[in-house]
């Protein structure tokens, strides 16, 4: 893991700039996000669901690897699959705790990236990227987003075919299921005004971060609200 030696001699642990965005949806909703590397994965969650503006409703996973590529043989052994999970949901040998590993450790293993997968039936991939670091200023916070586009997904739309179209419907006015798929968005987003999938209001996010991360323990900001 590296580090970075601070004047007084010290280490300094380093804040990672991390694209995220979910590369299967046209336009490209992405975030890019200042997180400090030691943060861990249950932490990193937290923070990813307030970047994109999940609700925590469903189970997820951090991989390595791109969980859906077929894994080849590297000099005739296949890689291990590992997937890290809340601790309480590891029941397989490839699974691991997502409380005992690190960030910057995940994306090391990657290669520099890695992968978030969001509600296992619509299957929302976010795809992890490394794009810089740098020393730790005393007063940075655990995380915060600094660029963006678009609002995240819905909850419950089907996946990226089925959001795309969501999104086709609410456009159309004329079209037969628009009343139908119109009150159904209110219902999911508490507002009945109109929906715009390009707003994302970045200090909104930045707040709800802030909250989150008051508690730097190991269920800091948890919302969990399946089973």
């Amino acid at each position: 893991m590296q580090k970075h030696e601070s004047r007084d001699g010290g280490i300094e642990e380093p804040v990672l700039e991390v694209r995220v965005e979910l590369p299967e949806v046209e336009p490209t909703i992405w975030r890019l996000l200042e997180i400090r590397g030691s943060m861990a994965l249950n932490q990193m969650h937290q923070v990813l669901q307030a970047a994109f503006g999940w609700e925590d409703m469903h189970l997820h996973r951090f991989t390595a690897l791109e969980p859906f590529v077929r894994l080849r043989p590297v000099n005739g052994e296949m890689p291990e699959d590992l997937q890290w999970l809340p601790r309480q949901e590891c029941f397989d040998p490839d699974d691991r705790p997502e409380e005992d590993l690190s960030l910057e450790q995940l994306l090391m293993l990657g290669g520099g990236r890695a992968f978030y997968e969001y509600d296992f039936g619509d299957s929302w991939l976010h795809r992890l990227e490394l794009v810089g670091r740098r020393a730790a200023n005393g007063d940075a916070p655990l995380a915060r987003l600094i660029d963006g586009a678009r609002r995240g997904p819905l909850e419950d739309s089907g996946g990226f075919p089925g959001y795309e179209e969501v999104l086709d419907v609410l456009s159309d006015g004329e079209h037969p299921d628009h009343a139908e798929c119109a009150a159904w968005v209110a219902e999911i987003t508490g507002s009945d005004g109109p929906f715009d999938p390009a707003f994302l209001d970045i200090a909104a996010v930045n707040r709800e971060l802030s909250g989150l991360l008051q508690d730097s323990g190991p269920t800091a900001g948890s919302r969990r609200r399946y089973p």
